[in-house]
């Protein structure tokens, strides 16, 4: 069965950090671009940040640009997402998702065919 799950998440305050985990299980994640996605409460959902399959094409929103990290090691099937300088404004349920294709259209997927559950993330001021 194809999954992807999202783990890490939790409550940090402002200024802090925390690593978001993605693990594919199902599907050779090496084979796919992953894309981060978040949505706030009572917002849309918006990208953040997308990697090539290879893991050498990243992007980011302009909203965490030098702030948060992409990475993957398929090895492990697994994407990261490094946070660092986290603001209240972060605080979002974070998801991770597959699309057709092995690279990334800027910050997002060109299409998504498997999306994870999401994990919470929460920033106090």
């Amino acid at each position: 069965q194809l999954q992807l799950v999202e783990s890490g998440g939790g409550l940090v305050q402002s200024g802090g950090s925390l690593r978001l985990s993605c693990t594919a299980s199902g599907f050779t994640l090496a084979n796919y671009a992953i894309g981060w996605y978040r949505q706030a409460p009572g917002k849309e959902r918006e990208g953040v940040s997308c990697i090539s399959n290879g893991g050498r094409s990243t992007n980011y929103a302009e909203s965490v640009k030098g702030r948060f990290t992409v990475s993957r090691d398929n090895a492990k099937s697994t994407v990261y997402l490094q946070m660092n300088s986290l603001k209240p404004e972060d605080t979002a349920v974070y998801s991770c998702a597959a699309g057709p294709s092995r690279y990334c259209s800027t910050y997002e997927l060109y299409a998504i065919n498997y999306w994870g559950k999401g994990t919470l993330v929460t920033v106090s001021s």
